[in-house]
């Protein structure tokens, strides 16, 4: 796996999940990143990422610890449609639903998604509204 460049910049490093089933999991996470535009980022013996995600089984050297379950995290959407595409994807491949496509009362143009993972993970798909970035990401190249 090549980690010599990187994409950073939003408000979370990463997040690491320990699942029961890895490849059900990896079926789903495709899916639904694939539905905001976000690649997957590799994969290695018992664990695979994209972006500042990492999954994991319970017995793999990143794990260190037990099974998770519960946990939320909200991934960033470029608008409506991509939530709605979240939301759609994530119910075919595994997800349940927790919280249907629809503005919510956190701040005006707050429109949202809620999804439990194959391990009953909260996740989330979130566009805040027309904004002015000044970055997509920033672009990290390690020295060799």
């Amino acid at each position: 796996m090549e980690t010599n460049e990187l994409h950073r910049g939003r408000l979370i490093d990463h997040l690491q999940l320990v699942v029961r089933d890895l490849d059900a999991s990896r079926r789903f996470y495709e899916a639904v990143l694939g539905a905001l535009d976000i690649p997957m980022g590799g994969s290695g013996e018992g664990w695979f990422w994209a972006d500042e995600l990492f999954v994991s089984t319970a017995d793999s050297e990143a794990a260190q610890g037990d099974l998770t379950g519960r946990h939320h995290f909200a991934l960033q959407a470029r608008d409506r449609a991509a939530v709605d595409a979240f939301h759609a994807a994530a119910l075919a491949h595994g997800g349940r639903d927790n919280g249907a496509p629809g503005e919510r009362p956190y701040h005006p143009g707050y429109y949202a998604a809620f999804v439990l993972d194959p391990d009953g993970n909260n996740i989330e798909a979130v566009f805040h509204g027309p904004a002015q970035r000044s970055a997509d990401s920033v672009h990290i190249r390690f020295d060799a």
